[in-house]
């Protein structure tokens, strides 16, 4: 009976600490409010200087996955980098963090971020296409790092391309409205099946570099275009445990509802299109 009283740490509000956890730092109660399928966050307004980019997550948000799914000191891996939301995330609750951003403008916007916030020597950002992630790897001398999790958000097939109603204060402000021009960009492809393709080329990857029994989220969504939604979460989500030898375990999700996002009329009067104000956020295991 003593033994197993001794496994576990009083943090008062916070809950117990069992020293015997294989995953994360976090309490029972910890535990088991993260693993509700929902949840609403509402981040703090961003500074002007953190709006660069058309398709910026909530640091707060990716915050919240990484305390769950790493210890203190383990690594983390952002495919899909953007403006470095994850490794500034990442280095804001020590641990160590890579990743890879095709665009040299938000390459050097999260650079300066992370300089700003004096993160350089647990935040590693690459500029480079991450369908050459190991390569990209090994080249800067990270190739034997086996990451404990990977949190990213992929461009949700060709969204952005469409300069939509919901990107139309941006392109007044002057302001980024799609990712790049880059023909490497897969947010650029126009097939829906290509792009499904080369988005699974860099989870297989990613998979390489993931040590066994590690994490993957996800954060997507389904796409409305020209008159059809396309199943981009769900698709997402079998195309990656359709892999072989490289297969992801899909072990469920969780959606964020944002039910502070402005409504617009969509379709009224006419036929139905509804105002899409959620994200989902897929979780995979490497069981192998």
């Amino acid at each position: 009976m003593n033994k197993g009283k001794n496994s576990f740490v009083d943090l008062g509000s916070r809950g117990r600490l069992n020293k015997n956890n294989k995953l994360n730092d976090l309490t029972g109660k910890e535990w088991l409010k993260f693993t509700k399928s929902w949840f609403i966050h509402r981040p703090p307004r961003r500074k002007e200087d953190e709006i660069l980019h058309p398709a910026k997550f909530p640091e707060s948000l990716v915050e919240e996955f990484i305390k769950f799914f790493t210890k203190k000191n383990g690594w983390v891996l952002d495919p899909f980098m953007g403006t470095g939301s994850t490794l500034i995330s990442a280095a804001g609750i020590n641990r160590k963090s890579v990743g890879i951003e095709l665009s040299k403008n938000y390459f050097r916007s999260s650079s300066k971020r992370i300089s700003k916030r004096g993160f350089e020597k647990s935040a590693f950002p690459f500029n480079g296409d991450s369908l050459h992630l190991k390569e990209l790897l090994s080249k800067n001398g990270y190739e034997k790092i086996h990451f404990d999790y990977t949190i990213t958000s992929p461009p949700y097939w060709n969204q952005l391309m469409r300069n939509s109603l919901r990107q139309k204060n941006r392109k007044e402000k002057g302001l980024d409205t799609k990712y790049s021009i880059n023909k490497n960009d897969i947010g650029n492809i126009n097939s829906y099946e290509e792009f499904l393709e080369k988005q699974a080329q860099v989870f297989d990857q990613v998979y390489d570099v993931t040590k066994s029994n590690g994490y993957l989220t996800i954060i997507t969504n389904n796409v409305y275009f020209e008159g059809r939604l396309y199943p981009l979460a769900f698709d997402t989500a079998i195309s990656l445990t359709k892999r072989g030898e490289k297969s992801w375990v899909l072990k469920d999700e969780k959606i964020w509802l944002q039910d502070d996002k402005k409504l617009i009329a969509l379709g009224v009067n006419n036929a139905w299109v509804g105002n899409r104000h959620h994200q989902y956020c897929l979780i995979f295991r490497k069981e192998k």
